[in-house]
């Protein structure tokens, strides 16, 4: 069964939905074989991704059964990208029911509510985290320098070449603004202003680590950088403009898979 689990994560990560829903099909009309929870975890994460909820609604309650923490983890991704504000709150009910001490569950929901400027509710789910003691894993990148691993944090300033890295920023962030870059708001949990937002989002950790990448290898080297986390969807975008201005390919491995970015275009076809 682990081949059709292989062929439907891929037709998910590459956006190819009429695929996919024709190998799922496939498994039990062609093959005459029950669906496993796996299987259905990778079909809720195309249809997720691709906005297509009444869909998954559909294959939820035809579930003969229950359905695990990667199927609720797909469906609570998919309701990011798309801003489902209602099915990102039955996903995380049932996450938090499975996982109650999961602080990934928390973030996802709070940032869905902050992108839809519900800050009651981030406060609320902050102050839940408080009273339960989960604790969020903060973000962290490294790159390997000359067999060195140097690691940051979002704001990091604590490195020797800070001064250097943060100057490189500044000069890409004009740069990527002429180029048509926007920063994109949503991915900052605070209630602040627009300068601030965009001020957080210069200097996430993956940004740091690919600046620090270019000012210390010659020009054209590939940049390899390593994230604990999933890749900020403005620094997914961020790093197309500089693979193109800076004339570099940058990869970064996060917790879920490689993004490859040559010349403004990543190898995932922003379908992550």
């Amino acid at each position: 069964m682990l081949p059709f689990v292989g062929v439907l994560s891929a037709c998910a990560h590459g956006g190819l939905i009429d695929k996919g829903l024709a190998i799922f099909h496939s498994i039990k009309e062609k093959f005459k074989l029950k669906h496993t929870s796996d299987q259905y975890s990778c079909i809720v994460d195309l249809l997720s991704r691709a906005g297509r909820f009444q869909e998954v609604e559909e294959i939820i309650n035809e579930m003969t059964m229950k359905p695990d923490k990667f199927l609720w983890a797909s469906l609570l991704g998919g309701c990011r990208i798309h801003k489902n504000i209602k099915m990102a709150k039955q996903a995380a009910e049932a996450l938090l029911e499975i996982e109650p001490e999961n602080a990934a569950t928390y973030v996802t929901l709070a940032n869905i509510y902050a992108s839809a400027g519900m800050w009651d509710e981030v406060e609320l789910i902050r102050q839940t985290m408080d009273h339960k003691g989960v604790v969020k894993k903060p973000g962290s990148s490294w790159i390997e320098i000359r067999g060195k691993v140097h690691m940051f944090l979002v704001g990091d300033a604590s490195h020797p070449d800070a001064k250097k890295i943060y100057a490189l920023l500044e000069k890409l962030q004009i740069k990527m603004k002429e180029e048509g870059y926007v920063p994109d708001m949503n991915y900052v949990l605070h209630d602040v202003d627009e300068e601030q937002k965009e001020h957080t989002l210069s200097y996430h950790s993956e940004k740091l680590a690919v600046a620090f990448g270019i000012i210390t290898t010659p020009s054209g080297t590939i940049i390899k950088v390593f994230k604990n986390l999933r890749i900020c969807g403005d620094c997914h975008t961020a790093f197309k403009f500089i693979s193109r201005i800076m004339e570099r390919m940058i990869i970064v491995r996060d917790s879920n898979r490689f993004h490859k970015f040559r010349d403004g275009i990543c190898t995932c076809g922003d379908y992550w």
